[in-house]
């Protein structure tokens, strides 16, 4: 935290994860997304002055027995060392480990190989207790139940698909095929270490939930690739899932179970009519369409032993809240609750995604949401709807309060290349579009809501360098950052892409997260050197005041909040995140401050270049808060 890679509310949640769960605080850390692998093994070689194995390299490594040998299992086992090399002319043996500063397991270690000096690297416990598993025990399968791991699996599987574009029965085989392997496997390691265990909504003993809902991830996007309207549209239902299902506080089996369907629900469908429930209850092709399709997803999975909780809400999502939907003609709570989510969130993402939908046009936010309550009652769950809507409407205007989210275009002829790529991109909170030609590219680009382009070289016949040099000549392409992201490496390709502006140039293979980093790392660069930000607007119907009061807090933000309510005007200054000074009709400082938490109707506009004139307020927001909260439950 002190050299700034973790913000103090970080570090209290994975100290506090620590306390709830006993493991060590880099796994916390890891485990709450605060800082990527790479980047934490970093800071721990040079606290300990060594240097760091990512789990990425420890799962491929190939070590040989006589270095293994020179650690006993026990040894390794005990105090979590993975023997790494072996140099047989001066006698040093390289170990990987969490602890590299822990002499009694280096002195336990060289006493037991017999060498004059063992090298401490650091890695994650996890990961060298997957890799002793995996060179010890023959568990080949030891990196995939790593929690947000598993590269090694995802890995093998793009290759596959890398020469094959992926078809819906080539996922249900690929999933089947993977169960069954990873069923034997379990088993055999169940006799001999006791160690497989049932994941909640999902029938396949031993996998880890997140393997497998990263596997699906990777798959579906794969499969939906050239799905023109509807792109990432199966993984966007899939994270309302989470959301809602989170939310309302399902148990951990459903709330599995109802990701699962958002990803799978449109396996088998993707034909001309897109099939959501609100397009079934209005136009008879698309109820014809559902009867013949609503099965498909179910009976293609049924090899991988799919869990009943995930069948059912795929087979009921076309069911009415009223009871005049199919297949049963059920209503109300006789539905099953991850069906009437589905239902919610497919048309929901329909509406905002799929310029093809019933409006025939992209609907923001909180006009889908309108769209959503009009079927309250009858094809909708009216009290999913309500918390539906709040927790999107929340969602958006949280993200554009905190301005986290940045437009970024891919370019590359080929859908897979870029797959990984967007999956990573889109959960550090970008937006991102794709392009496949050359003139499309430009047509997005010209548009000038693109923040950065990153493109392969050869984009069909043509050359992005090229693409590249056009932009720079027009004036609203002077400063668009460009990533030349390529197979290619031949040096006059990199000279040739910097002379025309390009900002990096990087050769494929590379690492997605290291790709994401240097994306950031280039947006936060030309955010500095920018124009003036964009101001934010809304209702304090979309959130209420308190709630964005914490929004802007935690997120660390400067500027002026402007309230507009029943012809008054008031404002809540911020200065990183601390709240400055407010002002409220004639009142100044805290008392206006707690005026304005009374407010429950409104809009307001968030200014982010104003600086306070000066301090007023020295409580921290959280203080303010609490009082102004205790002020208003004691009016009422």
């Amino acid at each position: 935290m002190a050299d700034g890679l973790i913000s103090r509310e970080q570090q209290e949640a994975a100290l506090s994860h620590v306390q709830r769960t006993g493991e060590r605080i880099e796994e916390a850390l890891l485990e709450l997304r605060a800082l990527e692998e790479v980047v934490l093994l970093k800071w721990l070689a040079a606290f300990h002055q060594t240097r760091f194995v990512s789990t990425e390299k420890l799962s491929k490594a190939d070590i040989d027995r006589f270095t293994l040998e020179k650690v006993p299992k026990k040894v390794a086992e005990k105090h979590n060392v993975f023997p790494v090399l072996w140099d047989a002319d001066t006698s040093v043996l390289s170990i990987v480990t969490a602890d590299p500063d822990d002499a009694q397991a280096l002195q336990d270690v060289q006493l037991a190989s017999n060498a004059k000096e063992v090298k401490a690297f650091v890695g994650r416990q996890r990961a060298v207790h997957a890799a002793i598993n995996k060179a010890y025990s023959g568990d080949i399968h030891a990196f995939a139940v790593l929690d947000r791991a598993a590269h090694a699996q995802f890995t093998n599987m793009l290759d596959v698909y890398e020469r094959n574009l992926v078809d819906e029965e080539s996922l249900a085989s690929a999933l089947a095929a993977e169960r069954a392997g990873r069923e034997r496997t379990l088993t055999r390691g169940d006799i001999e270490q006791g160690t497989a265990a049932a994941v909640p909504g999902v029938s396949t003993r031993g996998v880890s939930i997140d393997a497998f809902l990263e596997t699906l991830n990777v798959l579906i996007t794969l499969l939906e690739s050239t799905r023109a309207d509807l792109r990432g549209h199966c993984a966007l239902v899939a994270r309302l899932m989470r959301q809602v299902s989170e939310r309302i506080g399902l148990a951990e089996g459903e709330r599995n179970a109802a990701i699962i369907a958002g990803y799978l629900h449109d396996l088998g469908k993707m034909g001309a009519y897109h099939v959501t429930a609100l397009n079934v209850a209005e136009y008879d092709t698309h109820r014809a369409a559902a009867h013949k399709l609503y099965t498909a997803p179910t009976r293609m999975m049924e090899s991988v032993g799919l869990a009943s909780e995930a069948a059912r809400a795929i087979e009921h999502m076309y069911e009415r809240y009223d009871g005049t939907g199919f297949p049963g003609g059920t209503s109300g709570k006789e539905i099953p609750i991850a069906a009437r989510l589905l239902a919610i969130a497919d048309t929901y993402a329909d509406l905002t995604q799929n310029p093809r939908n019933p409006y025939r046009k992209l609907l923001p936010a909180v006009q889908a949401c309108q769209v959503l309550a009009r079927y309250r009652g009858t094809v909708f769950d009216p009290n999913l709807v309500d918390v539906f809507r709040m927790m999107v409407t929340g969602a958006d205007l949280r993200a554009r309060l905190l301005a986290t989210r940045h437009r970024v275009l891919l370019l590359d002829p080929d859908p897979e290349e870029t797959t990984v790529l967007e999956l990573r991109l889109l959960e550090q909170g970008f937006e991102v579009v794709a392009a496949r030609t050359v003139d499309e590219a430009f047509k997005i680009i010209s548009r000038g809501d693109v923040e950065l382009v990153a493109s392969e070289i050869a984009i069909g016949g043509d050359d992005a360098i090229g693409l590249l040099a056009r932009v720079r000549r027009e004036e609203w392409g002077h400063r668009l950052p460009w990533v030349i992201l390529t197979g290619r490496a031949a040096g006059a390709d990199a000279q040739r892409a910097f002379a025309a502006g390009a900002a990096d140039f990087v050769t494929k293979p590379c690492s997605a997260d290291l790709l994401v980093a240097k994306i950031k790392q280039i947006l936060a660069r030309e955010a500095g050197e920018s124009a003036r930000a964009r101001g934010v607007s809304g209702s304090l119907t979309e959130m209420s005041l308190p709630d964005m009061v914490q929004v802007l807090w935690h997120g660390k933000k400067t500027g002026a909040l402007k309230i507009r309510s029943a012809g008054r005007t008031g404002e809540i200054h911020f200065v990183a995140g601390n709240i400055y000074n407010a002002l409220w009709d004639q009142h100044r400082g805290e008392e206006a401050f707690f005026a304005m938490l009374r407010l429950r109707e409104g809009d307001f506009t968030l200014d982010p270049n104003f600086e306070a004139p000066q301090r007023v307020i020295a409580d921290s927001p959280d203080g303010l808060l609490l009082e102004g909260m205790r002020r208003v439950d004691e009016a009422e």
